[in-house]
């Protein structure tokens, strides 16, 4: 997620605890007391939160977790203010508000995220759901003081900031992120099933993003109204994570934060779940290449028992891959291309979702019966011992995982201010762990009959024409004025100057970086290990030279799909039993490919590192390659394929390659890596087998380790699984990547989306390779034309034109010469316009007409270098570095050297290399409607203007 531009208008609030427990990255929970106490749960995983909280005068409640391994510090700040608050005719003003709090305030004229880029702040977002609103942020030790005065300002300081400019311009970009939102396939769903699941004039009736008519009603009296009543400090809670102790955050936070009046105490909608007293069930139709059923339940709210049993219920159901419904309806009858369930905690009631993508040609009702068939089946006779103890592990290998992350979605500050703010205590989610390592079958059992019996809501959506949906009518709201503010709060004095402006930060971490240790087995594989003992956690990476490229006189596809059915089954266990021993190992494993190589890899719990192992070695060294396996696998295979063309920019993705590269080039491919439909149904068993033998072997292979571990334990239990394996054959030649020449003059294709709200903009060419000696310096040259936040790019077409959410431009990692693209989804009127924005943009870059500047090289400098200290927090961020040094031969103090490198540049640097773009040779790919878009483009004349079909084959006219 980049920075600022996926500011979510989420469907529901995740809890933190169920984030951590899945290992992804969701929204939070809510709690406080007992800071020492751990949970058998918590202690049988060797982890916890502990945390000390106190509460300033005025209100602002403040939690503070001390974790030393890196010198960063999350600021997460949570108002308790969402979509719910909003009443009738003001839908979408809270995350209307949370935008508007992104720019200036009162002593920062300019865009918020601009002293954060000059620290190298990372993970810095804002989100918003149906019962809070938060922002975030990593930031160096020594900028602490920069954020707080930042958070503070915006907190205390914002009214006299916001004008009507600043409102018409985030009041445009919400409405394209809504737009965009709505033009993806099933886009509409969410926003129908929650007026059919709450009543009119529930506080969850409406969608959080709002109503086009609401927000063009919006006047700028109204918006400052909604902030004097819900942002005040005695509304918030402030989560301090990381290199900070309690001490200090309490003379920071008075410093910055006390001499904010509190606002008024505004009353909670009270819990109302809403529960229905029948079963419905709607049908709409999309621009969806097949149906796909959600069916949803209103169920207990957050903070209760029976959500956390709902939980266990979910993933016994339909929230693993060795699921009930994974089980009999993707595995033995093949009625379904995926299937999902979950239960998704709300502050006033919570979600449960079942959601089954169809396979083409079944009838979702048999669907929408084995569904019913398979959920009462659980209910009426609870979930057997090893089903419940899959489930139990599976949770608490994801709370491990997850709480080594600090901050961003789903970290441990995100966990300590969910709990805060909805259940008063930060350390709600021991409750929530012990809660489901108590859970037994019988209470999955009452929780399902007593929740999941009738009062569900059904939409099947099925290919067909899109229709807008249709915004509910206008009401005016009530008149409205805050309540005075509480005067049980006071203020402290502040010795705060806020003329003198942002504090300056001076001084910065040191980057640091693991030692590398090394081994090699006696296989010929080399083992590189990083110590990471912060949790109980093994991460192993297998790196193998065979990658998308490899498919060169293959099937297209081959890598990927070998790569991606190791897991299927492997060494006697069959696909199910092979999912089942890892849940019950509490092990996440798989293997994948990409451009230039592929790897197989797995996250092991320190206590069962051993047999983790062995199932690691069983499905690398003797996957089954089961015949039915393979033949389910296709069919889901070829479904994502009409899937990723569906989707607007995947469906650009799929068919620039070819364009840039030239069809017949090992590059020339979907970059998705999954080859075609024709491609993927006539690909044998013994293709893969073959694959599998020439380019998954040990000679030349390395295996990164990182981890609660070290090279005297680790390397007698690799030679125990791997010492013996060798590769069968001579190896592959090495895949000769062969240099492309760009176009004569730029070229335009375009891909209709009838009915489509936004068009997806593309302008691409091939750059040299990440191993070439100018490669740091382009990455520098684009992150100032497009590669963050601030970049021009999107300060013109986002922040200033706000024709667009978003738009961006990169470079990917490639041994041969790179793909370099700049990208913009944007509404539909304003396609050519932007189209020329962007040109005019590159032009004036790479023409001399603009170039770097020196404020602007200083700012992606501090982009590249600053973030560094916090990068490599997670044991998966060092993997993936080491990784990208393997791969590309990198020596392994390469970000020392990079770093250097960076450091030293000069605008004269980037001048040299900004010519690498060619605005006068782009290939443009657009994916719109036609009848909206196309005679705008030809007017254009950027070039020769040629229509394509989502294959990439020309349309006659």
């Amino acid at each position: 997620m980049s920075v600022g531009l996926s500011r979510s208008a989420s469907f529901r609030p995740r809890r933190a605890l169920m984030a951590l427990a899945t290992g992804l990255a969701l929204a939070g929970a809510g709690l406080a007391p007992s800071a020492l106490a751990q949970t058998p749960a918590a202690a049988a995983a060797g982890v916890d939160i502990p945390f000390e909280s106190f509460t300033l005068p005025n209100g602002l409640r403040v939690v503070v977790h001390t974790d030393r391994k890196a010198p960063i510090v999350a600021v997460n700040i949570w108002y308790h203010v969402g979509s719910k608050d909003e009443p009738a005719g003001r839908s979408g003003f809270a995350h209307l508000f949370e935008h508007l709090m992104f720019q200036a305030s009162e002593h920062h004229d300019g865009e918020f995220f601009d002293p954060f880029s000059q620290v190298g702040a990372t993970d810095q977002n804002g989100t918003t759901n149906t019962d809070r609103t938060n922002y975030f942020q990593n930031v160096p030790t020594t900028a602490l003081d920069m954020a707080l005065w930042m958070e503070s300002d915006r907190m205390g300081h914002l009214l006299g900031a916001i004008d009507q400019a600043a409102l018409d311009e985030q009041r445009g970009v919400v409405q394209n992120e809504k737009r965009q939102g709505e033009n993806q396939p099933y886009g509409q769903v969410w926003d129908k099933l929650t007026r059919a699941l709450y009543p009119k004039g529930h506080p969850y009736h409406h969608g959080v993003i709002g109503s086009m008519n609401d927000l063009d009603a919006a006047s700028l009296e109204d918006v400052k109204q909604w902030f004097r009543t819900w942002y005040g400090p005695n509304n918030a809670v402030l989560v301090l994570a990381g290199d900070i102790d309690v001490e200090t955050a309490k003379r920071k936070v008075a410093q910055y934060f006390g001499d904010i009046p509190a606002g008024p105490t505004m009353a909670q909608p009270q819990v109302d779940v809403a529960r229905r007293t029948a079963d419905t069930r709607e049908t709409m139709e999309d621009q969806v290449p097949q149906a796909r059923i959600y069916r949803a339940w209103n169920v207990a709210e957050l903070g209760t028992t029976d959500i956390d049993h709902l939980q266990v219920l979910a993933n016994v159901l339909g929230g693993a891959k060795a699921s009930r419904l994974d089980r009999r309806l993707l595995h033995d009858e093949r009625l379904v291309d995926s299937i999902s369930a979950g239960a998704y905690g709300s502050q006033l009631g919570s979600n449960f979702i079942v959601m089954a993508t169809v396979k083409q040609g079944v009838d979702p009702a048999t669907v929408d019966a084995a569904i019913e068939e398979e959920l009462q089946r659980l209910i009426e006779q609870g979930p057997t011992a090893e089903e419940l103890e899959r489930a139990k592990t599976s949770s608490r290998a994801g709370f491990v995982r997850g709480i080594e992350r600090i901050g961003g979605f789903g970290g441990k500050a995100d966990a300590l201010a969910e709990c805060t703010v909805y259940e008063g205590d930060p350390g709600c989610f021991r409750t929530s762990l012990a809660n489901i390592a108590a859970t037994t079958a019988e209470d999955v059992k009452a929780a399902g009959a007593k929740w999941l019996d009738v009062g569900s809501h059904t939409i099947t959506v099925v290919p067909g024409a899109r229709t807008p949906l249709a915004e509910e009518p206008a009401v005016t709201p009530a008149p409205f004025t805050p309540p005075a503010p509480d005067p049980k709060y006071r203020t402290t004095r502040s010795t705060v100057d806020r003329s003198a402006g942002v504090p300056k930060t001076t001084t910065f971490p040191e980057l640091k970086f693991p030692a590398q240790e090394r081994a090699t087995l006696s296989n010929g594989t080399q083992v590189i290990l990083a110590r990471r003992p912060e949790i109980p956690v093994v991460q192993l990476s297998y790196e193998f030279k065979g990658g998308y490229t490899a498919d060169q006189g293959r099937t297209p596809g081959t890598a990927s799909f070998t790569m991606s059915v190791l897991d299927e089954g492997a060494g006697g266990l069959d696909a199910l039993a092979f999912a089942d021993r890892a849940e019950a190992l509490g092990a996440s494993i798989g293997a994948g490919a990409s451009l230039d190589g592929s790897n197989a890899y797995v996250s092991a719990l320190k206590e069962n590192l051993d047999p983790s192992l062995a199932l690691f070695a069983d499905m690398i060294r003797r996957p089954n390659f089961a015949q039915k396996e393979i033949d389910r696998v296709k069919a889901t295979w070829i479904a994502s394929i009409a899937q990723e063309k569906a989707r607007p920019s995947s469906a650009a993705m799929r068919v620039l390659p070819p364009l840039i590269y030239g069809a017949d080039h090992p590059y020339g491919i979907p970059f998705s890596g999954t080859g075609n439909e024709d491609a993927i149904a006539r690909l044998t068993r013994d293709e893969l087998v073959t694959f599998h033998r020439d380019w998954v072997r040990p000679e030349g292979a390395t295996l990164i380790v990182v981890g609660d571990t070290t090279l005297a334990e680790i390397v007698p239990m690799l030679e125990r699984h791997f010492g013996d394996w060798r590769g069968t054959g001579p190896a592959p030649a090495a895949i000769e990547i062969a240099e492309v020449a760009r176009p004569t003059a730029s070229r335009v294709f375009l891909i209709d989306q009838p009915g489509a709200v936004q068009a997806n903009i593309f302008a691409a060419q091939v750059i040299p390779s990440t191993s070439d000696p100018s490669a740091t310096r382009f990455d520098m040259a684009n992150t100032v034309i497009g590669g963050n936040f601030t970049a021009r790019l999107n300060m013109n077409l986002r922040e200033d034109k706000h024709w667009s959410y978003g738009a961006r431009s990169s470079a990917s990692a490639a041994l041969g010469q790179r793909p370099w693209a700049a990208s913009a989804p944007v509404q539909i009127d304003k396609t050519a316009e932007a189209m020329a924005e962007i040109q005019r943009e590159l032009s004036d870059f790479a023409g001399g007409q603009r170039p770097p500047t020196d404020a602007e090289l200083t700012r992606a400098k501090a982009i590249q270098t600053l973030s560094l200290p916090g990068a490599y927090e997670t044991a998966w961020s060092v993997m993936n570095t080491i990784g990208g040094n393997v791969r590309f031969n990198r020596p392994d103090d390469y970000v020392f050297q990079r770093k250097a490198e960076i450091e030293a540049m000069t605008v004269a640097d980037l001048t040299g290399v900004v010519t690498t773009i060619d605005p006068k040779t782009l290939t443009w790919v657009v994916v719109g409607d036609l009848k909206q878009i196309e005679a705008p483009i030809r007017a254009l004349e950027l070039g020769e203007v040629q229509v394509l079909d989502a294959d990439g084959k020309p349309v006659g006219r």
